[in-house]
């Protein structure tokens, strides 16, 4: 598998990358040192930035630090975030803030800067196809240079033995909303270009935010926060039964193990789909420090008697909407439990209705032959995150956040990349240059053993009994 630290243009690469988000840029990372390994990663966009619409100030990643793009497989990296702070003489006053969850601008920097040191990474190229060569028995990864103004400058074509999928999410829009989300001028727009919008939103007479979520937490606190006591004009909904705390006792968190994640791929089809929709609050709850500060922040304007003019109303979904003369919209909505239907007017609405995994379907058109799929028509994933293709394709195609529905509710976490991506590189090369652990969680999530027990540790055999003693 070794090739010149330079190949030549038509010469094969061991992996190519498409996509650098958080995902792929820990692969990249944990990639760098390893000599016998020749990679390259492909982004379309100008250089790294991880959702710059969101990075409200207070706003916390809502995952300890160690689970930075490499410590929880190698903590020695120099790509830890550590080992970030020490190279900005800032471990001393990280040592004293006693954070355990960062920033989330802060983290957005540490990225930045991990993608500024790594040679394999290249922005400003668009990944057009991915095909397999059955003559060379290799992928061919099409891709078009862009240049400064995002316009087509050069095309190319990188040959690989090997392509790990890091495209990531796109928000969401409902169906109802789109329309409106579509046309220009309109003041309805996602949560991920919150930040564009914000001082006009600030000045609208009534803002209405869509989604009960993290993220709608916390556009709504960032506007109640900024806007005049008893003139608050807010009005958050959301299809939940509740502004719900997220998941995050010790034992819950397990959900976010290896242990659980091999538990989860080892289920029948039928019940990890089930199991994706019920889990719905380890990952979509909002924090629960958010919920205090919103409910500090409306208490605090009651002091001098009133009421905040901020209505909160859980349990409600948008059946329709529509523009209202020239300026104003209207809402459409339903109270899934009472079933009763009521109007909102506003004037301008955030839509905090989250993500979706990008589709594939494009991307990896001229693998569709080769691709084994489920009874959902979405595609097969291994244990190793690798697609289930024909065995005519001696190459992977490994996959980063794209397998939900294989390896359940961990697939999105950022405290699973760097694990991932270990077991990728490991994978991919054929032996454990990572050292991974056997045993990651205090719960055992079947009756059949997920993991090793070290012998050390090993307790006394039990006799089983037998029925009817």
């Amino acid at each position: 598998m070794t090739t010149p630290p330079y190949p030549e243009p038509d010469a094969p690469r061991d992996l190519v990358g498409i996509g650098i988000g958080p995902f792929n840029l820990s692969l990249a990372a944990l990639a760098q040192p390893l000599t016998e390994l020749d990679t390259v990663f492909y982004d379309q966009r100008p250089g790294f930035d991880w959702h710059p619409g969101l990075l409200i100030d207070g706003a916390t990643v809502q995952v300890p630090f160690l689970a930075d793009l490499v410590t929880l497989a190698d903590p020695t990296s120099r790509w830890s975030f550590l080992n970030y702070l020490r190279t900005r003489d800032r471990l001393f006053p990280f040592y004293f803030a006693e954070r355990f969850h960062t920033h989330r601008a802060e983290y957005d920097a540490y990225c930045r800067w991990v993608a500024g040191h790594l040679p394999a990474l290249h922005f400003r190229h668009q990944v057009d196809a991915v095909r397999w060569n059955p003559e060379r028995d290799l992928f061919e990864v099409d891709h078009t240079q862009l240049d400064t103004d995002g316009e087509a400058e050069a095309l190319g074509r990188t040959y690989a033995r090997n392509v790990v999928l890091g495209i990531g999410t796109e928000p969401y829009v409902p169906d109802p909303l789109r329309p409106l989300a579509d046309a220009p001028g309109v003041p309805v727009l996602h949560a991920a270009d919150y930040l564009d919008h914000r001082a006009a939103l600030l000045a609208a007479g009534h803002v209405t935010v869509v989604g009960s979520g993290q993220s709608g937490a916390e556009v709504f606190l960032d506007l109640l926060r900024h806007r005049p006591a008893g003139r608050e004009g807010l009005h958050w909904i959301g299809r939940t039964p509740a502004f719900a705390p997220m998941e995050y006792s010790k034992l819950g968190l397990e959900h976010f193990t290896p242990d659980y994640t091999r538990y989860f791929h080892g289920l029948t089809e039928p019940v990890r789909d089930q199991l994706v929709t019920a889990q719905w609050q380890l990952h979509k709850g909002i924090d629960a420090g958010t919920l205090a500060a919103i409910h500090d922040e409306l208490y605090r304007r009651t002091l001098h008697g009133g009421w905040p003019d901020a209505v909160l109303t859980p349990g409600v979904r948008v059946r329709t909407a529509g523009r209202l003369a020239a300026t104003r919209l209207e809402l459409h909505l339903e109270h899934i439990e009472q079933g009763t239907r009521s109007r909102l007017t506003t004037d301008a609405v955030v839509l905090a209705t989250g993500y979706r995994e990008r589709p594939l379907g494009r991307l990896l058109a001229g693998l569709d032959p080769y691709l084994r799929r489920d009874s959902a028509e979405r595609p097969r994933v291994d244990e190793q995150f690798r697609l289930v293709t024909d065995p005519a394709v001696t190459g992977a195609v490994y996959v980063q956040n794209a397998e939900r529905h294989t390896h359940g509710v961990g697939a999105p976490d950022l405290g699973l990349a760097a694990w991932r991506s270990a077991t990728i590189l490991n994978s991919l090369i054929g032996k454990e240059l990572y050292p991974l652990p056997d045993r990651t969680a205090f719960t055992t999530f079947g009756l059949q053993e997920q993991h090793r027990v070290p012998q050390a540790r090993q307790s006394r055999t039990l006799t089983p009994l037998v029925e009817g003693r």
